[in-house]
């Protein structure tokens, strides 16, 4: 007999159950935090991923733009090359007898909460580029160069123009 039970006290296996799920609840917590630390990283790689391809998407799109506005400008009839008026015409060319189209559609500012696009205007009020309206910081940090395309270093994406060089 042993003296715990002389007096009346048994050894209790609860107490050495209890302290294994004690054990096992911490482990499970451990668990949980690295498991939600692990996803936290994921999305943020995911959310800049994600940005990364929007920052492309308006280079893409606004060399687009570009492309459509100079091809508009040698397109017009006779000597006097101007520019569009609206985004509309780079869609729809109505100073020709059969469809003109420019650009397949108008296609939103990707980086921007609206999709709507700032406008450049020359002197006589009509369009030679287009900017994006966000105020975001781009990625990139130096200049951008892709055929037909220069920007300059930016502090904010709005900051990119897409303008066509009326002086071709």
């Amino acid at each position: 007999m042993t003296r715990g039970e002389r007096h009346g006290l048994r050894p209790s296996r609860s107490n050495a159950r209890h302290d294994a799920r004690g054990f096992g609840l911490v482990v499970v917590l451990i668990l949980i935090a690295v498991t939600s630390f692990g996803l936290s990283m994921a999305a943020q790689s995911w959310a800049n991923d994600a940005r990364r391809d929007r920052e492309q998407q308006l280079l893409r799109i606004g060399q687009l733009y570009v492309q459509a506005i100079e091809r508009y400008r040698r397109s017009s009839p006779g000597t006097d090359k101007r520019l569009p008026q609206t985004l509309e015409e780079l869609v729809l060319d109505t100073r020709f007898v059969g469809t003109v189209r420019h650009l397949r559609r108008l296609y939103p500012d990707p980086v921007g909460a609206s999709g709507e696009w700032g406008l450049v205007r020359d002197d006589a009020g009509r369009i030679k580029g287009v900017f994006s309206l966000s105020e975001a910081a781009p990625l990139i940090a130096g200049e951008v160069r892709r055929p037909g395309l220069v920007l300059q270093p930016a502090q904010r994406y709005s900051d990119w123009q897409f303008t066509v060089d009326t002086e071709k």
